[in-house]
Parts: structure tokens; C-alpha cells; sequence
């Protein structure tokens, strides 16, 4: 299968320039997409784009990520509603090699004549000078032309600077530079992207006389409206220090069953038969969620590990089914902590655990409102301490207490708390 059916059958093609699908018929194609390094980590509203270069290095052409060192210092107005906060040069050359290093979990950097390539564009844009570019570039594109651009009208009656109007020709010289430079023929991106990739064709065809192509993917949305990615905490990142192995996991087995059917043709490399027959099987029994937990597994296994799924699938059967104190312990204290985000905590001394359990859990913390109540939930054999049945008479030490600080208290079936020992 070619690369751009590869891409229409997993629904990620939005827009295709006329005569794109046969340039990669007909020789090993150079391609490349640019990634925003305001961040020092991707989050998975970039995976979209990372998997479209999957796709084209299995299907044997060669990629290039840019990211974007000197673009990054402009801003992309494309889907902005103001003008982003620029960034310095130390933040971004940071950032840039914090995507490198994710870029590298996906892509093959050794693999011979299209071994993927990541590339800054501040490398070109560094010694070239104002009057240079506006004079070699600037006077092949039209201001009627650039305001014609969506990103452009969108914006005109808020206010845009001149800094953001000229970034649809700061990022078409960018295609230009790597079709001279590189034989890169084709520009990829999201849908927002279009306006400024078809600037950099007509760079290409009015400057250097040449011919360029352009592929821009749907910008996905969630089934009920709304953004895909995002949570109430924020982003989904790609970094575990950002969005823990456990809460990434999560995300993807909490999709709706609608958006799954689609997340797991554009998210993961199963072959459409596999898919179909993963599609099927969840459609007769959709309580069993094998579409998503089949997505979720893949995604974080590529993203992060085999060793975190593992670690996050104990994690769910602790929290959500029958597992035993040797499970908590096994756990780390990142897992631990992401898995009990937002449960109720309460912190004591060392001191505090010479007291009996009744004592503890309703007097120095407020797990239970009275001591009665306590006692009454214990003799229910309703309570537990790290996943052990408790009686009235439990002492806690320091042998009992998980990484050295925490106590995870359990109070029936679903109320869970946490104690930090100080």
C-alpha cells in the first residue's frame, strides 16, 4: 500500500495538492512537517503529525521534522485568537532538544538513504538579514495574497503584528530552503497549516521555478465537542514528568466508544484487517472496551514503555479491581502519586504513628468523623491499610508505611485516602 492510501484509509488526509500522490509513486520522496518548540515536551495534539512521518518512513520515504528554532521565536498566528509570548533563544534551544529526544521514540534515525532527520531552521534563518529576505523573498508574494489567508482575516479586527502577518512567509522560506537544499518536495501539517504550506509552494514555483506538494491532516475533535487532548487538567503531554505514565493511560482508555473507532487508525500501526476485526469484536461486546484498551497499550508502550504499561495496568487493578498489598508495594512512588491525584491527603509526624488505628484514622486525621465510626466500619471488616484487612487493635509502624511515607487507607469499596508521613 502506498503511503497516501496508507493515509486515506486511516482518515488522515484533510487536503491534498493535485499530483502529490503520484510524486510518491514515483521516486523516494523527501518530506517534512514542522513541530512548535514553545514547549519542552510534545503533547499528543502533536502525535497526529509524528505519525504521519511514521507512515512515510514505512513506506519507505524520508522524513524531516524541523522544528522550528527560528519560527518559534515569531509565533504561528494560524488558530490563535492573540499573539503568543516569544520566546528566547537558551528556552528554545532547549525545548528543541526535549522533542528530539521524543521524535527518537518513533522514528528510525540509522536506517540508511531515508534514516529520518530532525532539523532547525535557525540554521538558516541566523545569518540571513532583513533587508535580504525582503528583498528575495517578500517580493514574490503579494499583500492582497497574504491577507487572503485565513489566519490572516481571522485576525484583522482583534489586531495582528507585522511579527505574526510575516509568518506565512517566514515558514514558506522554510519550504523553499529545504526543497533547494534538501530535494524536499512535500510539506505535511494540520489543516490550520494549509494557508502557510501553499505560500511555500508558490515561494517554490515563483523564486525557483520548481514544483512542490502539500498533505494537511483533519484537526481532530472529540465526539462531544470537545478538544481532543485536552483534560481538565490541561494538555496530555508526551513528557511522564508532565503527565504521568498512569494519567496518560488512562486518557486513552477513557476515548468515547465513537472516537476510539477512529484514535485507533490514526494512533496506532495496526493494519486495517486487525482493526476491522478489533472493531467487530467491540461492537458485540462494547462493555469489554478492547478497542480501547488495544489503543492505550500500543500508544503507551510507543510513548513511554513495556515496564509502564505493565506498571499501569497494576495501578488500574488497584484502584479499580481485586488486587493484593504486594501490588501497592510493587508500585513506584510516581504511579503511586498519579493514581491517588485528587484523593483526600492528610499529613502526620512519626509521632503519630504510635497511636492505634481507631486513634489515627479519626482523631489526628479525619478519615472517619468519630471514633465510633471508626470502630464500627473496622468491626465490618470494611477498612483497609495498603490493601490489609484491619482489626481495632492494628498498630502502625514505620514497616507499614509505602516508600517510606505514605499510608493508602481504604474505607469500603470506592473512598480512598492518602497519609503522608512528614
Amino acid at each position: 500500500m502506498s503511503f497516501v492510501q496508507e493515509l486515506k484509509w486511516r482518515g488522515m488526509i484533510h487536503d491534498i495538492m493535485p499530483g502529490t500522490e503520484e510524486q510518491f509513486k514515483k521516486e523516494l520522496t523527501s518530506a517534512y512537517i514542522g513541530f512548535d518548540p514553545t514547549a519542552d515536551s510534545l503533547h499528543i495534539g502533536s502525535l497526529v503529525q509524528i505519525m504521519i512521518l511514521v507512515h512515510l518512513q514505512k513506506s519507505g520515504h524520508k522524513p524531516y521534522a524541523l522544528v522550528g528554532g527560528a519560527t518559534g521565536m515569531v509565533g504561528d498566528p494560524s488558530g490563535k485568537s492573540k499573539e503568543r509570548n516569544l520566546l528566547n533563544k537558551r528556552t528554545l534551544d532547549h525545548n528543541l532538544d526535549c522533542v528530539k529526544n521524543q521524535l527518537e521514540n518513533f522514528l528510525d534515525f540509522n536506517c540508511g538513504q531515508n534514516s529520518a532527520v530532525v532539523i532547525n531552521n535557525y540554521d538558516w534563518f541566523n545569518n540571513l538579514g532583513f533587508l535580504e529576505f525582503i528583498r528575495d523573498i517578500g517580493k514574490h508574494i503579494s499583500i492582497n495574497y497574504m491577507l487572503a489567508k485565513d489566519s490572516v482575516k481571522s485576525r484583522l479586527e482583534t489586531g495582528m503584528s507585522f511579527t505574526e502577518f510575516t509568518y506565512q512567509l517566514v515558514q514558506g522560506y522554510d519550504f523553499y530552503w529545504l526543497w533547494k537544499n534538501k530535494n524536499c518536495k512535500v510539506q505535511l501539517g494540520g489543516s490550520d497549516q494549509w494557508g502557510n504550506i501553499v505560500t511555500g509552494t508558490e515561494i517554490i514555483r515563483r523564486k525557483g521555478n520548481g514544483e512542490a506538494f502539500a498533505i494537511t491532516t483533519p484537526l481532530l475533535k472529540k465526539a462531544d465537542g470537545g478538544k481532543f487532548g485536552k483534560t481538565e487538567e490541561g494538555n496530555v503531554w508526551l513528557d511522564r514528568k508532565k503527565t504521568s505514565p498512569y494519567k496518560f493511560y488512562q486518557f486513552w482508555l477513557n476515548s468515547s466508544d465513537e472516537d476510539v473507532k477512529s484514535y485507533i487508525k490514526i494512533f496506532t500501526l495496526k493494519s486495517e484487517k486487525d482493526i476491522d476485526k478489533l472493531i467487530n469484536e467491540h461492537e458485540k461486546e462494547p462493555h469489554l472496551r478492547t478497542l480501547q484498551k488495544a489503543l492505550a497499550d500500543e500508544i503507551t508502550i510507543r510513548v513511554h514503555s513495556q515496564e509502564d504499561l505493565d506498571m499501569v495496568k497494576k495501578a488500574s487493578k488497584i484502584l479499580f479491581g481485586k488486587s493484593t498489598s504486594d501490588d501497592l508495594i510493587a508500585l513506584d512512588e510516581e504511579n503511586l502519586l498519579s493514581i491517588f491525584d485528587g484523593v483526600p491527603q492528610f499529613f502526620i509526624s512519626e509521632l503519630d504513628l504510635k497511636n492505634n488505628a481507631i486513634e489515627l484514622l479519626s482523631t489526628i486525621t479525619k478519615v472517619f468523623n468519630s471514633k465510633g465510626e471508626a470502630r464500627r466500619m473496622i468491626q465490618a471488616n470494611s477498612v483497609s491499610i495498603n490493601k490489609e484487612k484491619i482489626g481495632e487493635d492494628f498498630l502502625i509502624d514505620k514497616n507499614h508505611l509505602l516508600k517510606n511515607k505514605y499510608l493508602l487507607v481504604q474505607k469500603g469499596k470506592k473512598n480512598y485516602y492518602l497519609i503522608i508521613v512528614k
